[in-house]
């Protein structure tokens, strides 16, 4: 204990005791500078000094294009042109399918299978627009008997205790 607090003594006057950095010019001798340094003083500007640096480098990538050199970080630009070109796709493949519905069916009336009377451009066009079929999302009879067979297993793992605790729940 008395040993913890010599340690401590000892610590607390190096880091507090003050010492002299002089630089001297080698041919004359002469005091070219001159500073009074405790450790904790060096250590605190050192600190800080890496903090600041830090917060700069953070500000300068993450605020200026200089991000964009890091892997995984893509320019603004390249992400508005890219769903620019997402939207035209989009577009143009609609487009694309409302043309291949009116030349096949012009086709049919040219090779004599529907009659000019009936050929509509607005009803062809809105044939083209395909709305999405309702599926049938109800469980199969399979699919019951497996959720049943799932239950009665996991009833049966459960321990006595937490089948009591289920089974007051449930009341």
């Amino acid at each position: 204990m008395v040993d913890k607090r010599l340690k401590r003594q000892k610590l607390k006057e190096n880091l507090f005791n003050k010492r002299r950095l002089i630089i001297l010019n080698e041919d004359t001798f002469e005091e070219t500078f001159s500073l009074k340094l405790t450790l904790m003083n060096v250590f605190v500007v050192a600190s800080l000094g890496a903090i600041i640096i830090t917060f700069v480098t953070t500000f300068i990538i993450a605020f200026t294009p200089l991000r964009e050199f890091i892997p995984g970080y893509s320019s603004s630009k390249l992400k508005r042109d890219a769903t620019e070109l997402a939207l035209k796709s989009d577009s143009l493949t609609r487009a694309l399918k409302k043309n291949e519905a009116y030349i096949k069916s012009i086709q049919k009336v040219l090779t004599g299978e529907l009659e000019f009377a009936k050929f509509n451009k607005d009803s062809i066009l809105s044939a083209a627009d395909e709305v999405p079929s309702k599926m049938d999302l109800s469980a199969s009879k399979e699919e019951l008997e497996l959720r049943k067979q799932v239950t009665q297993e996991e009833k049966k793992q459960l321990p006595a205790s937490q089948k009591e605790k289920s089974q007051k729940s449930k009341n």
